[in-house]
């Protein structure tokens, strides 16, 4: 007779429609009933995607059809949009807009942008979160200058902490500097729903989520236990970043987040004695795959040695040097991310 072990572990080449991850480590299925040769499977998805369920019913179905010792399989795949899910209507209620600030590869600036652009936006008087999904390397505490841990409130809620204006959240908090975070899926995604339901963010016209690079459990979990009102590609020149950007966008595209449009980062030096342009890594791809994939560009961010500089001081550029090339790049991309949300952000 077959086994829950063998059941699963046939699931496990079950794809998420769109994503490197296996539906078992996502935690898709609910339920395994075996009775002699008879099999029951139950897998619930919390997605916008259409396509999705069908197709991993199909995938489902021709693995478990595969199984020695099953005669009778009853397979039940249902679908819920993230705004039916149960947890969707209390899930930050206070929050106007959530926004997701994603790469497709590491080493891009990814972190980098989600702060300055918190920071810009900060600046056009907005209430400004920034949630720092990126399990796996988690930054924005020291690049937002936050010095203090988080609080707990009496009905054990983590309010975030105060840096440079902007409330912040982050793994950081939590952690040893020097412990590496090894966890398997599950332990993420619990891990990003209590940032998600435990955290006090009040009220707030803007939340930005600095998700780790790449597509797999962070995103999925962000795009189902936080319905985004839209995601910015970050990227840099190089072909090899614009490839793993259009990984990124597509991986949206399939669950149904609109993705605002694409920020190239580190576009060009400007020599602050003369003014030279130098295109070090190259310019220019950022736009062509933006138009090439039918989404806005957003702007180019310039490469400046006092991003970093004052990023590792706590205090990013927008913040220490609102005057220079690279914060008013900066400040321009805030102000089409504000367009992009219906121009008229304040409550």
């Amino acid at each position: 007779m077959v086994t829950e072990q063998q059941v699963l572990e046939v699931l496990r080449a079950v794809k998420f429609p769109g994503l490197t991850r296996d539906i078992v480590s996502f935690g898709f299925v609910k339920g395994v009933r075996i009775e002699g040769e008879k099999l029951a499977v139950e897998i619930r998805l919390t997605t916008a995607n259409r396509e999705a369920g069908p197709q991993v019913e199909r995938d489902a179905r021709e693995v478990l059809s595969k199984l020695e010792g099953v005669r009778q399989l009853d397979l039940k795949v249902t679908v819920e949009a993230p705004g039916q899910a149960a947890v969707a209507p209390q899930v930050l209620p206070g929050v106007r807009y959530k926004v997701a600030v994603a790469s497709g590869k590491g080493g891009v600036g990814k972190s980098t942008v989600a702060a300055n652009l918190a920071l810009a936006l900060k600046q056009l008087n907005l209430d400004v979160g920034l949630l720092d999904a990126d399990i796996y390397g988690p930054s924005q505490h020291l690049m937002m200058g936050c010095v203090d841990p988080p609080r707990v409130t009496e009905d054990e809620k983590i309010l975030p902490v105060n840096g440079n204006g902007v409330k912040v959240m982050s793994l950081g908090f939590l952690l040893d500097p020097d412990t590496p975070v090894i966890w398997r899926g599950p332990m993420v995604m619990k891990a990003l729903q209590q940032f998600v339901e435990d955290v006090a963010w009040g009220e707030l016209d803007i939340l930005v989520v600095d998700l780790p690079p790449g597509t797999g459990d962070a995103q999925l979990t962000i795009t189902q236990q936080l319905p985004l009102d839209g995601a910015i590609i970050v990227t840099t020149p190089q072909d090899v970043a614009l490839i793993d950007a259009r990984k990124g966008l597509f991986m949206f595209q399939k669950v149904n987040v609109p993705v605002l449009g694409v920020v190239e980062n580190m576009s060009a030096f400007l020599c602050p004695h003369c003014g030279y342009r130098t295109e070090i890594f190259k310019s220019g791809g950022g736009r062509r795959t933006a138009e090439e994939l039918g989404v806005p560009f957003l702007g180019e961010i310039p490469i400046d040695p006092e991003v970093v500089v004052t990023g590792d001081a706590g205090r990013p550029i927008v913040a220490a040097r609102p005057d220079s090339p690279a914060a008013q790049a900066f400040d321009r991309l805030a102000r089409a991310v504000v367009e992009a949300l219906g121009g008229r952000i304040r409550r």
